[in-house]
């Protein structure tokens, strides 16, 4: 059974949290390539802090974040994660990107630190993992099988190109997305990693659509997804179901950015404001107020969870103990905004949360939450029409 994380309504709160703060370390991309999922990142964890303090802090103490810019850059996050130990925190939350989180994963095992995972997905971080790294949020073969449980339900589908970015979580879930369609008797007909600074796509798609496949299987980050579609558009590849891999296609600048050629496509999600979970609608209006109005993505939502959850656990070990919330996080049962939590080895995983996905589509402007039924909150619209019969 899950413990619930009560959610406070009419400016109820416990007493004000006293005496000095309990420092805890959050890295993550402030700059670079990643800024933006940074900015959706720390717009999650704000909402969670106000809400811990009002819940009484951690310990009948504050909660302070000690914020370390990693600036997209392994290198810098590694330093960051030394600067924060030798501040003294118990536990740290970071970062964005599969192929700054491995290598800061593996540090905070041999530091014997925890470090709770809030935005990568490769599935190697927990994989096989160490009794010090826990992830709240999904892993890369969700993303993945989310997609294609869609398919498997829309029916009719069977050859399939991917197209993925050569970075960790990129091919991690375009991994998993061959994997899975192996075994579920679709026919992988093409696929294809390209390294970041690609701006024309047009000979890999030209070739893409010269195989007719029924599913395009896209995993790319914010400017690769606008570009990708727009260029899918240009080269007329007619595909029956447009599926990406979360990430850049589940950001609202997507939408903005590819227009026209946004409409349709699928994107695996671990959150939206309609999905049932309790005070999901409430979390979505105090992260967007967060944005100064921009819509806020599943980042912000894990980012969230994660500091709720690190409180929760400190607050249950009862002291500023490495091992002891360790202990405590591995003892999770959590109910929160943004999904259940609980910590479990499974499938080769170790420490990882087996929250669902949720799969969205653009649909006149602005993403459905589709599948499955039941969080749905439309129907989705299937198959893609050509692009000359739209």
């Amino acid at each position: 059974m899950l413990w619930q994380v009560p959610h406070l309504a009419g400016g109820v709160a416990l007493a004000a949290p006293q005496g000095e703060p309990v420092e805890i370390g959050v890295i993550t991309s402030l700059s670079g390539r990643f800024a933006t999922f940074g900015t959706m990142q720390m717009a999650g964890y704000r909402v969670a802090l106000e809400e811990i303090e009002s819940r009484g802090g951690v310990l009948g103490r504050p909660l302070k974040l000690l914020v370390e810019d990693d600036a997209s850059d392994q290198n810098a996050a590694l330093s960051a994660a030394e600067r924060l130990l030798r501040r003294g925190v118990p536990v740290i939350l970071g970062t964005y990107a599969s192929g700054i989180s491995k290598p800061l994963a593996q540090y905070m095992a041999r530091r014997q630190a925890p470090l709770l995972v809030t935005g990568s997905a490769d599935d190697a971080i927990t994989r096989p993992g160490s009794e010090w790294v826990f992830r709240a949020k999904t892993n890369a073969s969700a993303y993945a099988r989310s997609l294609l449980d869609l398919a498997d339900r829309l029916g009719g589908m069977k050859r399939i190109a991917i197209l993925a970015g050569s970075g960790a979580f990129e091919q991690s879930v375009a991994d998993a997305a061959e994997r899975l369609a192996g075994q579920r008797g679709y026919r992988v007909v093409a696929r294809e990693a390209y390294d970041r600074g690609l701006t024309d796509f047009r000979p890999i798609l030209n070739r893409f659509r010269t195989l007719d496949p029924d599913i395009l299987f896209m995993v790319s980050y914010e400017e690769d997804a606008v570009a990708i579609m727009r260029q899918v558009k240009e080269v007329n590849l007619n595909a029956r179901m447009f599926a990406g891999g979360a990430a850049g296609f589940a950001l609202e600048s997507f939408v903005k950015g590819a227009g026209d050629a946004a409409e349709w496509v699928f994107s695996a999600t671990s959150w939206t404001p309609q999905v049932r979970y309790p005070g999901a609608q409430q979390l979505y209006e105090k992260l967007k107020a967060e944005l100064h109005g921009t819509e806020p993505s599943y980042h912000a939502a894990e980012a969230y969870m994660a500091l709720i959850v690190a409180a929760d656990a400190i607050n249950r070990a009862g002291k500023l103990d490495k091992a002891a919330i360790r202990d405590a996080l591995r003892a999770t049962r959590l109910t929160t905004a943004a999904g259940p939590v609980e910590f479990k080895d499974y499938d080769g995983f170790r420490n990882q949360n087996p929250i669902s996905m949720v799969v969205e589509q653009v649909q006149d402007g602005r993403f459905v939450t589709v599948f499955p039924e039941e969080v749905a909150a439309g129907q989705p619209r299937f198959p893609t029409p050509a692009w000359a019969k739209r």
